[in-house]
């Protein structure tokens, strides 16, 4: 069963959902919103996604300056969502809000992003992260296909999944950038986050790696100092 309510006060907007299902496990609550985060599934993976969602939905709350919170006894104990607003409130009604506002920020350098995955989900999820940041992108499914935009979109940025079909990203990394060239500046994203496997992606040119589930924080971030 689910429950909903809301209620408001002067300055904040407080919306709750609560359920009586499945929960969450202790070790799973500090890291439920990275991306690719997921719990245990079952061999026929009838419950749990790709552990994407929940990570989309905290950058959309955060970039209406909101907050999200989730709270669970456990498994089978159910699960609390508490997202939190800011009251909105007309100029007429709060005198000096226009000496209040905040200036708005310089816009960032918008980067071309080539994001590559064969889990067409992960890849079109991540996309939409980098697009809200500001960035434009193009989503590839295939490393043969992902050569063929390269060379009309000129990627700032290649964003790679190490297991593709065909041509694993290492190699791809090689196509995508020529020897001696700084452009695209390129991105593992794996699983494998061993030293040796720092240091292959490290000789196939790769300029930094990102282990599963990625910190979405850390990956934007980087496309900050890219831009």
């Amino acid at each position: 069963m689910k429950f909903a309510c809301v209620s408001a006060d002067s300055a904040p907007v407080t919306i709750v959902v609560e359920d009586s299902g499945a929960g969450v496990a202790a070790d799973l609550l500090p890291r439920i919103f990275d991306l690719f985060s997921q719990g245990e599934r079952t061999l026929d993976r009838s419950k749990g996604g790709l552990g994407i969602g929940l990570s989309l939905v905290r950058k959309l709350v955060e970039m209406h300056e909101d907050s999200i919170h989730i709270e669970s006894a456990g498994p089978g104990c159910g699960t609390t969502v508490r997202i939190t607003f800011p009251r909105l409130n007309r100029q007429d009604e709060v005198p000096g809000i226009a000496e209040k506002r905040a200036p708005v920020s310089a816009p960032r350098n918008a980067l071309k992003i080539l994001i590559v995955d064969d889990n067409r989900d992960a890849a079109d999820s991540l996309s939409l992260v980098c697009q809200s940041e500001g960035h434009v992108t193009r989503t590839c499914y295939d490393p043969e296909e992902a050569i063929q935009q390269a060379l009309t979109f000129q990627p700032d940025v290649a964003l790679l999944d190490i297991g593709l079909p065909r041509m694993d990203g290492y190699q791809l990394a090689g196509r995508l950038r020529a020897k001696g060239r700084k452009i695209p500046i390129l991105v593992a994203i794996t699983g494998y986050g061993q030293a040796e496997d720092r240091l292959k992606a490290q000789a196939a040119g790769f300029d930094r790696h990102f282990v599963k589930p990625v910190d979405i924080n850390a990956l934007l971030d980087l496309l900050v100092a890219c831009g």
